[in-house]
């Protein structure tokens, strides 16, 4: 099984074992005894289950079980300990125990441990509270009333569960075991369907467990058993939430040297040339953000936030060596914008991110973008400044530069976009069609500006995948008949030449969505859902990596979900390494450091990792180093259960950001910054969502 379905596998089995256990409880206190002893026994072998897929679990690394192994199974084992009070309140403590763990994230630490001992105390009491309501004086649960006479003249004698034998039998009770056994296992019921404790009552025990002589949890020992559980419980709770609220570090250097003294440099002074390369000329640009009405090709009229009135924002275009030069000013989005270039390693004055490269351009406002067009391909750029709802309602557009010498045929860009819950190329919710003579060169720039992957499909026609993040790839192979999964953020430029048939680009495998390219008036069907999938690390012609160590840093980002605080406020968030932006700490690097990357994913949900200002060599993916061309990418799709090893160079000073790039997920904590030695940000650190 792959550590997806293992993930999945672990999930449903802690489901599954918590409710067995639950259930055979309430069966129990309700002397239930067929009923509580398949649903006892259907638990227990579900909690074995999971601990096999723990161990299988663990094979793909430590980052998927620590909490698991050093939590949430000892959680259990000891939760047994509370069938020594009763069958029904054991069982129950354990169904929560088992649930308690799924309150356990990675890293599992002394707060979550104390935290979830307290929840099963807590289950404890009042599972006891429930299930045997004891006041002093009172008969224990399944006792007879006084005076009734007890079958065959034995002694009510508690049910023993499991593995804790109830000791040897007394004289009076062997002389009428032919007519009710005085013990039982689980179930409790006695071969002739009556129980074995009480057979006047025509139940099942659940009151304390007797082990040899001794009777554990009755009545007698209930105020002691409360009192105690009360104190566990309290003094856990205190214990753990006060460690949780202790403040982690601030920085992780990656195992490399910090230096906190001596001169530092503020983002504001990190701007970009003002004047183009030689040959190069300024391109300037002026974009406006407002709220505006867009008509979609349907005739479909949506409510969108623009730039320049227009969905997608105008496409930038330079070529190389060119100045670009961009004017934002806001005209009614009310929380404020900026203008990011995703993918592009601008400096970091110029990067866009609100808090920590600028403050936010308000309503009235604006700011001036400028830097060098010295990165051929094909990029975007977007509002960062409440980026979550800004992208979502059309604060996108293409960027675009070009190598001096093009080369001639159709260049097409294809910005895919969810807008009001209908995916669009561009405006056109349907499928656009062009003419295309046989022969012509063709170029289809593909843009994913969504915040979940999109898979790609391109019929009539073998075609390349050229580029990757506007990187272009070594010796990029013939593909027919394959699809492409492409990161949200990310970008493809797929070339081929125009057949004499119709070619046809569909968007999730759907024939209502995409482009047609013909030489006439053409249609080609085609049904797309069962070709395979690329496979990036394998694909194009191999070459000695361009980064290899030994590495000067070398972080760890495990990808999750849990509870913890997000701008201060408690949330179920997405965390990286257990925490959630602003308590994550800030990757620490020195200029020219060779740094590596681990990003784990642990969760059942896919993270397009981002990292501003950089590229990204891919390593390695799930063990596996990557064997075809280099692969230099800025959003890397990590599915769940994935492991990539991604390797930077430290060349582009700054304080950056470094987030997952489904907008939501940064908004809910799963963000972070990389910040070089001795580079400061005076703005408040914060970021746009």
């Amino acid at each position: 099984m792959t550590a997806q379905q293992l993930i999945a596998a672990d999930l449903l089995l802690v489901v599954l074992s918590a409710a067995g256990w639950l259930g055979a409880g309430v069966a129990a206190a309700m002397r239930r005894g067929t009923l509580t002893r398949v649903a006892a026994a259907a638990a227990a072998v579900l909690t074995l289950a999971r601990v096999g897929v723990v161990v299988a679990l663990g094979g793909y690394g430590w980052w998927f079980v620590q909490e698991k192994v050093i939590v949430a199974l000892p959680l259990v084992a000891v939760a047994a300990a509370a069938l020594l009070i009763s069958r029904a309140v054991g069982m129950m403590v354990i169904g929560v125990a088992s649930a308690a763990g799924l309150l356990v994230g990675y890293p599992a630490d002394v707060s979550d441990a104390l935290l979830a001992v307290a929840v099963v105390a807590i289950a404890s009491l009042l599972a006891r509270r429930i299930v045997e309501p004891a006041t002093p004086g009172a008969p224990s649960p399944g006792a007879p009333s006084p005076g009734a006479p007890s079958r065959g003249g034995a002694s009510p004698v508690a049910v023993s569960v499991g593995i804790f034998p109830a000791g040897p039998a007394s004289p009076d009770t062997e002389s009428a075991r032919g007519e009710s056994a005085a013990t039982e296992s689980v179930g409790g019921e006695s071969a002739g369907g009556e129980s074995a404790d009480t057979a006047s009552a025509g139940g099942e025990s659940t009151g304390p467990l007797k082990v040899g002589s001794m009777s554990l949890g009755g009545p007698v020992g209930g105020s002691r058993f409360l009192a105690g559980g009360v104190a566990l419980a309290a003094v856990a709770a205190f214990a753990g939430v006060g460690l949780a609220f202790v403040p982690p570090p601030e920085l992780d250097a990656g195992g490399g040297p910090v230096r906190t003294d001596g001169v530092s440099v503020p983002v504001t002074q990190l701007r970009g040339p003002d004047a183009p390369a030689p040959g190069g000329t300024v391109r300037r640009y002026d974009l406006a953000a407002r709220q505006a009405s867009v008509t979609l090709a349907s005739g479909r009229q949506v409510s969108a936030w623009t730039y320049n009135g227009q969905v997608p924002g105008p496409a930038l275009t330079a070529t190389e060596g060119d100045l670009v030069e961009v004017r934002l000013t806001n005209v009614d989005i009310p929380d404020g914008v900026t203008l990011h270039w995703h993918g592009y390693d601008v400096a970091n004055a110029e990067d866009g991110a609100p808090g920590v490269t600028q403050d936010a351009v308000l309503p009235g406002q604006e700011h001036l973008y400028r830097f060098l067009a010295d990165q051929v391909g094909t990029y975007w750029y977007h509002t960062h400044q409440v980026s979550d709802l800004g992208v979502r309602l059309g604060l996108y557009g293409a960027l675009i530069v070009r190598p001096a010498t093009s080369a001639p045929g159709l260049d097409l860009t294809v910005p895919v976009h969810t807008l009001d819950g209908t995916v669009v190329i561009g405006l056109d919710d349907g499928v656009e069609a062009r003419q295309v003579a046989p022969g012509t060169p063709v170029r289809l720039r593909l843009i994913n500006t969504d915040s979940t992957p999109h898979r790609f499909t391109l019929a009539g026609t073998a075609f390349a995948l050229a580029a990757v993040d506007g990187n272009d790839l070594r010796g990029p192979g013939e593909l027919r008949e394959t699809a492409l999964s492409l990161a949200a953020g990310g970008r493809y430029d797929l070339t081929f030449t125009m057949p004499s048939g119709p070619v046809a680009l569909l968007v999730d495998d759907d024939p209502g969505v995409g482009l047609r390219l013909a030489p006439a008036a053409e249609q080609l069907t085609v049904d797309t859902s069962g070709w395979p999938e690329l496979d990036l690390t394998t694909y194009g012609t191999a070459a000695e990596p361009p980064l290899r160590g030994p590495f000067d840093r070398d972080f760890t980002l495990v990808l999750d979900r849990g509870f913890a605080l997000v701008d201060g406020v408690p949330a179920y968030a997405q965390t990286i390494n257990g925490r959630a932006f602003p308590k994550v700490p800030t990757q620490h690097v020195r200029l020219g450091d060779l740094v590596r990357l681990t990003v784990v994913n642990r969760s059942m949900e896919t993270h397009p990792w981002h990292l501003h200002g950089h590229r990204v060599l891919v390593l390695a993916k799930d063990g596996r180093a990557v064997s075809g061309s280099p692969l230099w990418m800025d959003s890397v799709d990590v599915r769940p259960g994935e492991v990539w090893q991604l390797a930077l160079r430290a060349d582009n000073p700054g304080v950056w950001m470094n987030h997952c790039h489904n907008l939501a997920h940064a908004d809910q904590g799963m963000s972070m910054h990389l910040a070089y030695e001795a580079v400061t940000t005076p703005f408040h650190g914060g970021h746009g969502g």
